[in-house]
């Protein structure tokens, strides 16, 4: 089914970010019917697209990142530029921008001047730290969020140096939160609110501050109540996780790796019954949750020593018909292979112009009714400029070149 049908179609989004956070966050719109319009600098586009690897001289991350999305060139130091933006701007539901916090004010785009054409207009500005507090003209891209936000120092083995994400995981995060708001703000725009006795009416937009630490910070759950009740700071424990055990990888007889979880007592016990092992539930270090983390050392040799001798498919064909909650660690070769992955459709193939037919994730979530879909890998920059501007505002293809010669598009 095509994304046209998509739960938000008809929702049309002006994403004027760059790179990952705000392109996170206009992605996922995409692949569920917004039509998504990439506002990029003339001639130079994106710096995603400089991002490799690359295939056919194509990025692979531009080129899944902006599936979906629309291309149009617009440069908008130029005060014409700006003009074409509110113009573009009044017709849209949503803008996503992503510059450093003043420069869209300094633009004469701002909240207030964007407002003044489009009072309905959601806007989702992304910035490194907010637009607000003493940090907010700080550079600050998602490594430094991470940093920040407390997830590096949690991550690593306790004899390790903190570790970093191996994706840019506090930008993605972001996105993904991006995307809730601006539709929990298109929602409180449009559904009809009784106020005043004056009968039902639709609220103007509102403008989102989402920084890239905060997200990464909310998923730290217990931490500030933790530190602030009971004075633990969390800190660095590998594999294991510090409320409840056990949790961690294990390696198997043929040199595998297997992840392994039973966090409550019901799935402890299925699982050393299923290891045909119930002395360890009878063992005093291991009768409950606050036992096992005391001897989590002791309890994890053990379980290692019972995986160590079996290969894993012997394994899992012994622990998970018995309530076992185990499953291999996967590459992308071994995802690409899994027929649970394909049965889910979570991998597709496209046709594009420039990479031909190609592999990519497929849509998550799924609906029932709207399913979404991905209908081509990112656009060449300005393809679309004949279409947005003409559709959008009914510019023809002499002014778009009189534009182009003046390097407005």
């Amino acid at each position: 089914m095509s994304s046209a049908y998509g739960p938000v179609r008809g929702l049309k989004v002006l994403d004027l970010s760059t790179i990952v956070a705000g392109s996170t966050a206009s992605s996922l719109l995409a692949d569920f019917g917004a039509e998504v319009v990439k506002v990029e600098r003339p001639g130079a586009g994106d710096p995603l697209r400089n991002w490799g690897p690359f295939a056919n001289g194509v990025s692979i991350w531009w080129k899944v990142h902006s599936r979906n999305k629309k291309s149009i060139t617009l440069d908008l130091g130029k005060e014409q530029g700006q003009e074409l933006l509110k113009s573009l701007a009044a017709q849209a539901d949503l803008l996503i921008e992503g510059f450093r916090p003043g420069v869209m004010e300094r633009w004469g785009l701002g909240p207030d001047d964007l407002h003044a054409v489009n009072p309905g207009l959601v806007m989702v500005r992304f910035s490194g730290f907010g637009q607000t507090g003493p940090y907010k003209d700080r550079p600050g891209f998602g490594t430094i969020a991470e940093c920040m936000s407390g997830w590096v120092a949690m991550s690593g083995f306790p004899d390790s140096p903190p570790l970093l994400p191996p994706v840019p995981l506090a930008d993605e995060i972001s996105g993904v939160f991006g995307a809730m708001a601006a539709m929990m703000a298109l929602y409180h725009r449009d559904v009809p609110q009784v106020g005043g006795g004056n009968g039902p009416h639709r609220r103007s937009g509102q403008v989102i501050d989402m920084s890239l630490f905060e997200p990464l910070f909310r998923l730290c759950i217990p931490n500030v109540t933790m530190f602030d009740l009971l004075g633990v700071s969390r800190e660095r424990v590998g594999n294991d996780f510090p409320d409840a055990a056990p949790r961690g990888l294990f390696k198997t007889g043929d040199d595998r790796w297997l992840g392994l979880s039973a966090t409550s007592q019901a799935t402890f016990e299925s699982l050393v019954r299923a290891m045909e092992m119930p002395h360890l539930v009878q063992d005093p270090r291991f009768k409950d949750n606050a036992a096992r983390l005391q001897n989590v050392e002791g309890l994890n040799v053990e379980l290692q020593d019972w995986l160590g001798r079996r290969p894993l498919d012997e394994i899992m064909d012994q622990l998970v018909p018995a309530g076992g909650v185990v499953g291999p660690v996967y590459d992308t070769a071994q995802i690409m292979d899994d027929p649970h992955y394909q049965a889910r459709g979570d991998i597709l193939e496209i046709d594009d112009p420039e990479l031909g037919h190609t592999k990519m994730m497929g849509v998550v979530p799924k609906f029932s009714e709207t399913p979404g879909s991905v209908e081509h890998a990112g656009p060449a920059l300005g393809e679309h400029n004949g279409h947005i501007y003409g559709s959008w505002l009914g510019l023809s293809e002499h002014d778009l070149e009189e534009l182009a010669e003046q390097g407005v598009v």
